[in-house]
């Protein structure tokens, strides 16, 4: 009998190929959004998002997406206050996120910072780009329901009546303020020059929310490692890819890709990586790998692009893990002494 996670993987590889199949065979703008949200919507921890659930994420998505047409013209004529009212936005979607344990915040993040940016390059963008969100997220939500149904997964003895524990409202607060510190300025950079920060915006979301999981000791490690790692893998794509350059063999590449990091992020393969590190590995490798096979299309270089992109990412996962940095030795210096004593031994031994 397939065990849980052999499925799950399985369920990552399929919607990826599904959705690049849709996205670049319908030649859809900015394919590689819908492949990021797929690869999201099926990364998710826990069951498969509900038919109905999914619905409501749905109609939330519409309304990020009205809600960033509306932001254009205001960043456009009146752009401090229309950058302090997405900052103000994007903490709130995070908190309540963080308070109600949604795995779909990232997504909403994600649609709301990019439909302005797309906006203010091109107001044509908007309705194209709203599309390629769509197709990603229904992708990723009809391969989880429909394997859901056809392969059940079994319900776990220690699973049955486990409550979450109660939110933290403090910490909720402070990993949103955390959040925006990290989204923000990028998100303001990407207003300069729509085209080229688009897909650094859609990084910088899923380093933020990989970030609210670790502390400063850890996150320059995981955070520049799953960087590096994307690149790594959207070099092998690339490189299989060039073999024969066809709509199906990148289909098929990518599924591959899913499979390899998919199987470390489920532990299907054992390594000393936390599953986000695959996960944002992965869609590392999708975001420099959909400005690379545009670049190819339009004769433009490859190379350069790519150099540019990787340096671009991993500056920003250097900015992040900073941000983590600073912001956790100003709260430990800020803290009463009692609060802080966890941190130390009770008794230094002597040997």
């Amino acid at each position: 009998m397939m065990h849980a996670r052999d499925k799950a993987v399985l369920r990552l590889s399929l919607g990826l190929g599904l959705a690049s199949a849709l996205a670049y065979g319908f030649a859809l703008p900015v394919p590689f959004v819908s492949c990021v949200l797929a690869v999201l919507v099926l990364s998710k921890p826990g069951p498969p998002l509900p038919l109905v659930k999914g619905l409501i994420v749905a109609l939330l998505f519409a309304g990020f997406v009205l809600a960033g047409v509306l932001m254009v013209p205001l960043l456009e004529n009146y752009a401090f206050a229309g950058i302090l009212l997405t900052a103000v936005i994007v903490f709130s979607v995070i908190h309540a996120g963080q308070l109600s344990g949604s795995p779909a915040t990232v997504l909403l993040v994600i649609s709301f910072a990019l439909i302005p940016v797309a906006g203010v390059a091109d107001q044509a963008l908007v309705s194209l780009l709203s599309i390629s969100l769509a197709v990603g997220f229904a992708v990723g939500t009809l391969v989880s329901t429909v394997s859901s149904r056809l392969f059940p997964d079994p319900v776990e003895p220690g699973q049955v009546g486990k409550q979450r524990p109660p939110p933290d409202h403090a910490q909720a607060r402070w990993i949103a303020l955390r959040t925006v510190a990290i989204v923000m300025p990028v998100f303001v950079l990407a207003l300069t020059n729509p085209s080229f920060y688009l897909a650094a915006v859609m990084k910088t979301v899923t380093l933020g929310q990989q970030a609210s999981e670790l502390d400063a000791r850890s996150a320059g490690r995981e955070l520049i490692g799953s960087t590096l790692m994307g690149a790594f893998v959207a070099l092998a794509v690339w490189c299989g890819l060039s073999l024969w350059p066809t709509l199906w063999m990148l289909v098929l590449w990518l599924m591959a890709a899913a499979l390899w990091t998919g199987a470390g992020m489920l532990r299907i393969r054992q390594t000393r990586y936390r599953p986000s590190f695959w996960s944002n590995a992965l869609v590392t490798a999708l975001i420099l790998l959909g400005p690379a096979i545009e670049d190819s299309a339009s004769g433009k270089s490859v190379l350069l692009g790519a150099a540019m992109r990787t340096s671009l990412f991993v500056f920003v996962a250097l900015y992040a893990w900073a941000i983590v940095w600073l912001l956790e030795r100003w709260r430990n210096m800020s803290r009463p002494l009692a609060d802080q004593s966890p941190a130390f031994p009770d008794r230094v031994e002597i040997t």
